[in-house]
C-alpha cells in the first residue's frame, strides 16, 4: 500500500464525508457529470462540508497529515476504484458507509468508467450468482423489480410459476426483527453463520435462539449458529460442488467438484427440492442435477 489508513471502527463515514467537502472546492469535481446523473447534491455537499475538521480527526482516529494525503491521492488520480466489504456493507450503518462512498465517485463522475468506480466485495461466496437467479426478498433474477407488473411476468413465465410475489420481502435485517417478534417461526439458514456475520450479532442470536423451529445447512457442525439449530443438514463445500459461481468482476466460472462428497452430506439444492417434493410441488422441483435447475 503506498498509504495505509489505520481508521477507527465506525469511521468510513466521517472519511468520506470529508473527502467529499474536500472535493467540493477541487478541479476533481464533475460538475456536467452530477448536472446529468444526480439529484439533490447540493444538500449532501452542504451536509458534508458541516463536517469540522476536529471532528473528522476524531471519528476517523487518522492524523491530519494522512487523511490530507488521502485527500490528494484521490483527488489528483483519475482512475480510482474503491473496493469494500463486510467492513462496510454488514454494518449497522452500512447504508450509510455505502452512500458516503458512492457521493465521492458521482462527485467525480468516476463511475461507470473503465478502471474506475466503487467496487463491493460481496461477503460471501457466489454471493453476486445468487442474485442473478432471484436470490434475494427484494429483487427478482436478472435484477428485474418485484414491483415492476412486466418485470413479474417475465420473469413468472420463465419460471413457470403459478404465483409470483407482487411486493418485496424481508431483507436479512428486517427478517432477523420479524423472528424477535414473532412473526416469523420457521428459519433455514443455508451456507452462512448470521450470529457471527449480521449487524447487532447479539440481537440476531436471541432471535435465532427464539425461534420456534430453525433449521441450518452447513458444512461444519459447530458454529455460533448451527448450536440454536433443531435439525442441522450436512452440506457440500465449495470443492464438493458442481455449477458456476459468479465472480466479482461478473466472470460466470463453471466449477467442478475435485473432492469426493463426504458421509452424508448434500448439496443445497438437493435439500430444497426433496423438502419441496414431501410438500407437494413434485413436479415443480423435478431435479436429479444442477443442470436440471
Amino acid at each position: 500500500a503506498d498509504l495505509h489508513l489505520a481508521i477507527r471502527p465506525d469511521g468510513d463515514v466521517a472519511l468520506f464525508m470529508g473527502l467529499l467537502a474536500h472535493l467540493a472546492t477541487s478541479p476533481a469535481i464533475d460538475q456536467n457529470y452530477i448536472a446529468a446523473h444526480t439529484e439533490g447534491f447540493a444538500a449532501a455537499f452542504a451536509a458534508a462540508a458541516a463536517l469540522d475538521i476536529n471532528e473528522l480527526l476524531e471519528r476517523t482516529g487518522l492524523p491530519a497529515m494522512q487523511i490530507r494525503e488521502f485527500f490528494r491521492l484521490f483527488e489528483t488520480t483519475e482512475k480510482v476504484v474503491t473496493c469494500y466489504s463486510q467492513g462496510v456493507n454488514q454494518s449497522s450503518s452500512g447504508t450509510d458507509k455505502v452512500n458516503a462512498i458512492l457521493n465521492c465517485h458521482l462527485a467525480t463522475g468516476r463511475i461507470g468508467r473503465p478502471g474506475m468506480g466503487p467496487f463491493s466485495l460481496t461477503g460471501q461466496p457466489n454471493a453476486m450468482g445468487g442474485r442473478e437467479v432471484g436470490g434475494l426478498a427484494n429483487m427478482l433474477a436478472a435484477h428485474m423489480a418485484i414491483e415492476n407488473p412486466e418485470d413479474r411476468d417475465r420473469v413468472q413465465r420463465f419460471w413457470n410459476s403459478p404465483v409470483i410475489a407482487a411486493k418485496p420481502g424481508l431483507k436479512a435485517v428486517d427478517m432477523f426483527r420479524a423472528v424477535a417478534d414473532g412473526r416469523i417461526k420457521a428459519l433455514w439458514v443455508m451456507a452462512t453463520n448470521p450470529v457471527v456475520s449480521m449487524p447487532a450479532a447479539d440481537s440476531v442470536e436471541s432471535a435465532i435462539a427464539a425461534c420456534p423451529f430453525v433449521v441450518v445447512s452447513d458444512i461444519l457442525k459447530e458454529t455460533d449458529t448451527t448450536r440454536h439449530a433443531h435439525v442441522l443438514l450436512p452440506s457440500l463445500g465449495w470443492g464438493e460442488k458442481n455449477g458456476t459461481v459468479t465472480n466479482s468482476e461478473r466472470r460466470i466460472s463453471r466449477q467442478r467438484p475435485f473432492l469426493d462428497i463426504p458421509g452424508e452430506a448434500k448439496a443445497d439444492w438437493w435439500q430444497l427440492a426433496e423438502v419441496a417434493r414431501r410438500m407437494g410441488f413434485a413436479d415443480a422441483f423435478d431435479f436429479d442435477a444442477p443442470v436440471d435447475i
